[in-house]
């Protein structure tokens, strides 16, 4: 990927999937603006330029798109489990209207590509088969996920919008991840999915070890550098629109990744329980990721283990560095 003297604007700068984006490109020479909104910057490089901002305002869109080359759409509200479940709205209105607004400012600005993170929770529940990029529109999406499947779907219809329906119209690519995982990571309580709360809850030691759900439920994990790896792959397939798959492939149950992470830190003497009764999402959801490899030449190289270990020592480093580690 060719990115030395191009100017990448990243939404969403001081999240997960944005901070990890944003230092790769920084890695490859790229200039970056970042933007952030509630959560102040962390990190810096003489390449970088941080942009407070509001994106729900559209006077903010137009003026942090200027004179940038590509977009990456990675703001947004996120939540876990139990938020999706109690306050479905929550994700809704700011989505798309930053979604919306965005594109509209980047469209303005004559933005030569804009890369729309979506989701791998807004394809139809279809049971054990696993989805290929065809699945997303043939069906509703799973109840639990009804509000926020739909927003992101409405997001990958204005990117198709803009090019493919209208003249003059902006190149876009649509990025479904799986569920992503690694260092960076949000290990917030109220705010972590499920990889990285079991992470956080091996490496506190919790006695008894809470579970919420049976621990049967499967999902693909993608490890944060391999999913990367994918993103830059799907930048450079050079189409006016495009959506793929970035995902492993594999599916791992709650109770698997539990298991693997409980080994790699060690934890043999963790009580685990598990809590039917407490918010679930969706029983099994795994992702296809043919596309990817026959069109990108793109394929996840890191195991589950490895991953679930960069994860322990990038947290521990970075929250318990005074902590004496074998």
């Amino acid at each position: 990927m060719e990115t030395k003297n191009k100017t990448f604007l990243v939404a969403g700068g001081m999240g997960f999937l944005g901070s990890s984006l944003a230092k790769r490109l920084l890695k490859n020479q790229a200039k970056v603006i970042a933007t952030y909104h509630t959560k102040k910057p962390n990190y810096f490089h003489e390449n970088l330029t941080w942009v407070e901002a509001d994106l729900i305002q559209q006077h903010v869109c137009l003026s942090v798109t200027k004179e940038v080359d590509y977009v990456f759409m990675a703001a947004a509200n996120t939540a876990g489990a139990a938020v999706i479940v109690n306050s479905p709205l929550c994700q809704v209105t700011p989505n798309v209207i930053m979604n919306a607004s965005m594109l509209e400012a980047a469209y303005a600005n004559k933005v030569k590509k804009f890369v729309f993170i979506s989701s791998g929770a807004a394809y139809p529940d279809l049971g054990k088969k696993s989805l290929v990029e065809e699945d997303m529109f043939i069906g509703e999406p799973p109840a639990v996920y009804y509000a926020v499947a739909w927003m992101k779907r409405y997001a990958e219809i204005l990117c198709r919008t803009y090019a493919e329906k209208i003249s003059n119209p902006m190149a876009t690519l649509v990025i479904r991840p799986s569920n992503v995982y690694g260092p960076g990571d949000k290990f917030d309580p109220q705010k972590s999915h499920v990889t990285a709360a079991l992470i956080r809850k091996v490496i506190e030691r919790l006695h008894p070890f809470p579970v919420w759900g049976t621990g049967q439920d499967v999902r693909d994990l993608i490890y944060i550098e391999d999913f990367l790896d994918g993103v830059l792959a799907a930048f450079d397939y050079d189409v006016p629109f495009f959506t793929v798959n970035i995902a492993s492939g594999k599916g791992y149950s709650i109770k698997q990744i539990l298991d693997t992470a409980l080994e790699v830190d060690g934890y043999k003497e963790a009580v685990v329980t598990y809590d039917s009764t407490k918010p679930q999402t969706i029983g099994y959801r795994t992702i296809d990721a043919t596309l990817a490899k026959n069109v990108l030449g793109f394929e996840a190289k890191t195991s589950l283990e490895d991953g679930i270990k960069e994860t322990i020592f990038w947290y521990k480093q970075t929250f318990l560095p005074n902590q004496n580690r074998a």
